[in-house]
């Protein structure tokens, strides 16, 4: 008996029974669905996750200052003043770990057109922090150090910003905003950065020199660097916190037990861990679409015994018409493995169906595997064969006498 005739008795054999053969499947669809949607989403959020840190820079650090404590209350890191404007100069000059560093000053301002006004977050920076975080201009030049060492009144802005001030196909370079009640140039339009992991706007902000805004928006401090320092690494990230952490103890003279007056938060460790915890996640959800899977199986089998001991007769008529053991064997091992297949192949489509509408949902990229989808379908098709070959051995074992006088 050839193959392709073996496969025709199997489907005619499975269509006969069209629900149960349904039903048998059920097992495997869900199994396979969910490995697909579950590895897919998984797959997603970690992406999500590394576009977000992408989108802050890459080799990243930011040093914080230090906490107020004030009757016993800590305002925690970035309350108090720690970090001064010559620590900025060393790191930036006395590290051979560091490629760059800039300062950020930061605060919430209203922001006014002529027609629109929008509160933002107004960051006092210098030209390297767009270097440093990659973010290039969509319109305009943007900051100069020219801009930074003469306090000149002028403003970045966000896409957001830009869009909310001015119109989404307008373009502000050269138009007028008041930050407070000062005027501001506007000189150019950053590129879209999307959102944080979070939901932060990366892209609700502006824009000044670091020196305007001392003069500008905040005054006080003098030698205090009231903001947070971001640092790239020329490589090694992990070096280069070493580094600084050094210097900066260094710097304000702290002893060996004393604990650090200031934060330094690696984003490349807090990228790693939220994807691996994501990754473990889906692993979880895998392993129990893996057992769902073998529940499917152990159907697979139970249905086909049914099915050896309802066609009993009729093997024994196959047998008397001259049909080998090796015959009744493959027919049944075929059956089981069409169940699972066909299982495996609508659960495929189910899987990716499942993982767009979730992707849409969460709003995250739909990353589908091609290797976890073939393994999947042939984890599948194996579970089939293993499951379907007790009951198919027992089928080609029958005596053709005892199975012609069974009723």
């Amino acid at each position: 008996m050839n193959p392709l005739m073996t496969l025709r008795i199997a489907l005619r054999a499975l269509l006969r029974n069209r629900m149960r053969s349904f039903l048998t499947m059920l097992g495997i669809i869900i199994g396979v669905a969910a490995v697909i949607a579950m590895v897919a989403i998984g797959e997603g959020a970690k992406a999500q996750v590394e576009a977000s840190f992408a989108a802050m820079g890459t080799n990243l650090l930011i040093v914080m200052p230090g906490a107020t404590n004030a009757g016993g209350a800590s305002g925690g890191f970035g309350t108090g003043p720690t970090l001064t404007w010559d620590d900025l100069k060393a790191i930036q000059t006395e590290l051979a770990s560091v490629r760059a560093a800039a300062p950020v000053l930061r605060r919430s301002t209203q922001l006014v057109s002529d027609e629109q006004n929008w509160s933002t977050s107004v960051n006092g920076v210098t030209p390297d922090y767009f270097s440093l975080r990659s973010w290039a201009m969509e319109k305009g030049n943007g900051l100069t150090q020219q801009d930074v060492d003469s306090a000149t009144k002028v403003v970045v802005l966000g896409a957001t910003v830009a869009s909310k001030l001015f119109g989404a196909s307008s373009d502000p370079v050269g138009m007028n905003v008041r930050i407070g009640n000062v005027p501001f140039l506007v000189v150019g339009v950053a590129a879209k950065k999307g959102q944080s992991s979070t939901g932060q706007d990366f892209d609700d902000v502006a824009f000044i020199p670091v020196t305007t805004y001392q003069r500008k928006i905040q005054g006080g401090l003098q030698k205090y660097l009231s903001g947070q320092i971001y640092v790239q690494a020329v490589s090694d990230v992990t070096k280069a916190e070493k580094d600084v952490r050094e210097l900066l103890r260094d710097r304000h003279h702290l002893a060996v037990n004393d604990d650090d007056d200031f934060s330094v938060r690696n984003l490349t460790e807090i990228a790693g861990a939220q994807a691996e915890g994501k990754q473990t996640l889906t692993l979880l959800l895998a392993s129990v679409a893996a057992v769902s899977l073998l529940v499917g199986g152990i159907g697979i089998m139970n249905i086909m015994l049914v099915s050896v001991t309802e066609r009993t007769r009729e093997i024994g008529v196959r047998m008397a018409l001259g049909a080998k053991p090796r015959h009744i064997l493959s027919q049944f091992l075929v059956e089981a493995l069409t169940l699972a297949l066909f299982g495996g192949l609508i659960g495929v489509a189910l899987g990716v169906g499942a993982a767009g509408r979730l992707a849409i949902q969460f709003g995250w990229p739909m990353k589908i595997r091609t290797d976890v989808t073939l393994i999947a379908v042939g984890f599948s098709a194996f579970v089939g064969v293993v499951f379907g070959l007790y009951p198919a051995r027992k089928a080609s074992k029958l005596d053709p006498i005892q199975a012609l006088r069974f009723e």
